[in-house]
């Protein structure tokens, strides 16, 4: 009679601890922020960026346009070169100002960018504009966080969540 009632007592603890929540798992879901509040927070800092990228661009007096995905561009200096595309080696000279003012990179200190258009490594914004230009173009681009260095920043010089801004001459396509 013991051993039954120790095996029925066994299989109930069994079948109990199967149905309940670990400490943790209460904890993660006690903690854990609603989506929809995520998703709030989010489009409120989009609609901030955009509206710090506008008065940024409205102070320097910039006739841009304006791409679908956010970049924001304009060629000031027409060259006479062969347009960028996919796969050409480009070879840029650059200034990176952040939308404070300050300027962080430049090519005169760094030297030129050389970079394979269309396959990566660069900023997304940056390859973006490049396809836009022909050797010999100067242009500005303006590009939002999340074509520039997103969430993070470049952990040196550009803060986490920060707009961009490019000064480039498109110099070489090999």
């Amino acid at each position: 009679m013991k051993s039954v009632f120790s095996i029925v007592v066994f299989i109930f603890l069994l079948m109990a601890g199967c149905d309940s929540e670990t400490l943790e798992q209460q904890t993660v879901k006690k903690n854990r922020v609603p989506e929809k509040s995520l998703i709030k927070a989010n489009r409120y800092l989009v609609v901030q960026e955009q509206h710090d990228i506008d008065n940024y661009v409205s102070r320097h007096h910039w006739k841009m346009k304006t791409t679908g995905t956010g970049l924001r561009y304009m060629i000031y200096k027409h060259g006479n070169g062969p347009r960028a595309t996919k796969g050409k080696i480009a070879v840029i000279d650059y200034t990176i100002y952040l939308i404070t003012g300050d300027k962080v990179y430049s090519s005169d200190q760094d030297g030129p960018k050389v970079f394979e258009i269309g396959h990566g490594g660069i900023e997304s914004g940056l390859e973006e504009g490049i396809l836009l230009l022909k050797v010999g173009d100067k242009a500005k681009f303006v590009l939002p966080s999340h074509l520039a260095y997103g969430l993070l920043g470049d952990e040196k010089k550009i803060p986490p969540r920060m707009p961009i801004v490019y000064d480039v001459e498109l110099k070489v396509l090999k």
